[in-house]
This record gives structure tokens, C-alpha cells and sequence, in this order.
């Protein structure tokens, strides 16, 4: 296995090169983690890995660890097919969320990813709302968003669903495919060659791990069937995980999430609302805040039919959900921040 068809591209080898690091060292990219275990791949083959003493020292949150799709620089144990990490690579794209529950924290779903497939299914579970805040956050990882419509075979419509998309996706390819029949795998496999990187993301009984098998042209994915009442699925994908697939292209395929929760995205959000963000350049007041004030021309808009009244709530929404994010955020960082001088500090004594 070639680190170049890994995705070990210049923007890597050059971080390399700068490390002057010696022979025994080689650097491998996570396809798989767990409780900070991790199965890397390298030019040598896989191992499982742990990271060292001194990188654990100095990781102060969950985004200094390793996660799926990150590249590391790791050193072999002598006869065995165990490995310690040394070093992460910095990150050429990152797709993040907040992490589930009460912690404010950043949790990295994916790195390093060239390509974010967003999937949807064409069944009852069609949600704009929610492809709205996948938008956003894709536009955030530095990756290229995409959208997957999935189960084709199963829509009488496909067109009524393309053109709502089309409608909040402004600039984004949309492909509409068909793991049972075939349809548009021909068209992601166009884009998926060697040395790219791409993770499916989308809720539970999207089609991921279908999709996945397709594009493996195996079964190596396990796949439930959705719930009949709901059309809503069951979590198949428990973790995340990197595969190659036989086009050379390597896949993050991960867990279902039913909410996104946003971490950070305050420009992106524009990106994704851009068709509001113009909107509201043409209000009469700067600072409108699209209430009630006169000569809003966001209001207008939405009364004239022109925009959608629930896709600006969306907006809105997001909007309050960010901001919350960034203030509860900035007050964790300055905690956190005087936890780690604290910690540095006593060791320093320790070692006098």
C-alpha cells in the first residue's frame, strides 16, 4: 500500500520533511478508533496503536487525539504488529460537531476528507431541515459537500425531490442513486479515484452501509432494514471507519446521527444561507433583525411567497443554536487554558 493512495498527498510530505524524523519512524494514516486505540495503516501493513506518554501529556481535548482519517507518525514495537504514535499530522480539513449531551467539546467526525458525501434518502425520512445543518457544517471541513439522494428505486418522484434540494443547495452536485439497480454508482465511482478521500454522512437508514457495499461491490458492510411505522432506520454503523475502496478512493463510513449539533460554523452558515444573507443587504436598517421593523426585506420576501418561512426559522435557529456554541465555547477554552499552565507548572516544579 502506497501512502500516496492513502491520500498521503505534498501537504503532508512536506510536514514530513520538516520533521527530519529518523528511519524507525513512518507515518500511517487511523482507519479506526476506539477508547484511543487505533488500527493504522501504513506502507508496512496495519497495526493496532496507542499514543505515547509525552503526546498524551500534551493533549489538552479530544481534537489533540488522533480520529478517523488523520495522518500520524507512528514507530513499530520490534516484533509485533503493535505501534506508538508519535505525532499528528496538522489537518487539511476536519468535519466537526458538537459532542452529544451537556459537554461542550468539538468532536472530529472525519479528517482529511477531499469530498463530503451527504445522504439522504428519498422515502418519509426526507428532511430539508436537516440537510440544511449538514450543509453547514460541511461547508465548515474545507471539504467539498455533496449531496446523495439514496433508494431511488423506491420513489415514484425523484424530480420533486431534486428540485427542493436545488432549492436550499445552491452550487452543490446532487447525485440520485440506486444501490439495487445501479443507478449513479457509476457517477460517484467517477469521482471517487485514487488517493481521494470522502465520508458519508447522514441519519440512520440513509443508506450508508447499502451505499457502502455498492461501491465496495461486496457485502463487507452490515445493513439493517428501516421501520416500517416511521421509515426512520436502525444505527447499522457503530463507529467510524476507513475503507479503500477498489477504485483506489478511500471512504469514512459513519454512524447515524438524527441531530447534527453545530460547533463553530458562524461563516459557513452564511455560505449555506446565502439566498437570506442577500436578502438582507437590502433591508432598510443594517442592524435589522428581521422582526418587525419596517422596510425588512426579508419579511417581505417570505410574505410574497419568495422565500420559505421555514427556512428562515431554520436560519434563525442555527443562527441562536451558534451563538450559544461559540459563547459557552470561548468560556471552557479560558477554563481549559488555565488547566493546562496548571498542569505544565507542576511539572516543571517536579522537575527541579
Amino acid at each position: 500500500m502506497k501512502m500516496k493512495t492513502l491520500g498521503f498527498t505534498t501537504f503532508f510530505e512536506t510536514q514530513l520533511e520538516k520533521l527530519s524524523v529518523p528511519s524507525s519512524k513512518i507515518p500511517g494514516r487511523i482507519t479506526l478508533e476506539h477508547k484511543h486505540s487505533y488500527r493504522v495503516v501504513t506502507e508496512n501493513g496495519e497495526m493496532l496503536g496507542t499514543v505515547s506518554g509525552n503526546f498524551a501529556f500534551h493533549a489538552f481535548s479530544r481534537k489533540d487525539y488522533p480520529a478517523v482519517g488523520d495522518f500520524v507518525l507512528i514507530e513499530q514495537m520490534p516484533g509485533e504488529e503493535r505501534a506508538i504514535i508519535h505525532h499528528l499530522f496538522e489537518r487539511k480539513s476536519k468535519f466537526t460537531r458538537k459532542m452529544a449531551g451537556l459537554e461542550i467539546d468539538e468532536q472530529i467526525v472525519a479528517a482529511n476528507v477531499d469530498i463530503v458525501l451527504l445522504v439522504m434518502s428519498l422515502n418519509a425520512d426526507f428532511n430539508l431541515r436537516r440537510l440544511e445543518r449538514y450543509l453547514v457544517a460541511a461547508w465548515d471541513s474545507g471539504a467539498k459537500p455533496v449531496i446523495i439522494l439514496t433508494k431511488a428505486d423506491l420513489c415514484d418522484d425523484v424530480t420533486t425531490f431534486v428540485q427542493e434540494v436545488e432549492s436550499i443547495a445552491f452550487g452543490v452536485d446532487i447525485i440520485v442513486v440506486s444501490a439495487l439497480t445501479g443507478e449513479g454508482i457509476e457517477n460517484l465511482n467517477e469521482m471517487l479515484t485514487e488517493g481521494v478521500t470522502a465520508a458519508l454522512l447522514g441519519s440512520s437508514g440513509a443508506g450508508k452501509s447499502t451505499l457502502t457495499n455498492a461501491l465496495l461491490q461486496n457485502d463487507q458492510m452490515k445493513v439493517s432494514n428501516i421501520r416500517e411505522d416511521d421509515a426512520k432506520g436502525r444505527h447499522t454503523t457503530t463507529h467510524r471507519e476507513l475503507v479503500l475502496l477498489p477504485s483506489g478512493a478511500c471512504l469514512i463510513d459513519t454512524p447515524g446521527m438524527r441531530e447534527l449539533q453545530l460547533w463553530d460554523q458562524g461563516d459557513s452558515l452564511s455560505a449555506s444561507f446565502s439566498d437570506i444573507e442577500q436578502l438582507a443587504q437590502a433591508c432598510r436598517f443594517r442592524d435589522c433583525t428581521h422582526k418587525n421593523e419596517p422596510g425588512c426585506a426579508v419579511l417581505k420576501s417570505i410574505d410574497e411567497g419568495v422565500l420559505e418561512r421555514a427556512r428562515f426559522k431554520s436560519y434563525i435557529k442555527l443562527q441562536k443554536e451558534l451563538a450559544y456554541i461559540e459563547k459557552k465555547a470561548n468560556t471552557d477554552a479560558q477554563l481549559a487554558e488555565k488547566r493546562k499552565w496548571k498542569q505544565i507548572s507542576k511539572q516543571q516544579k517536579k522537575l527541579r
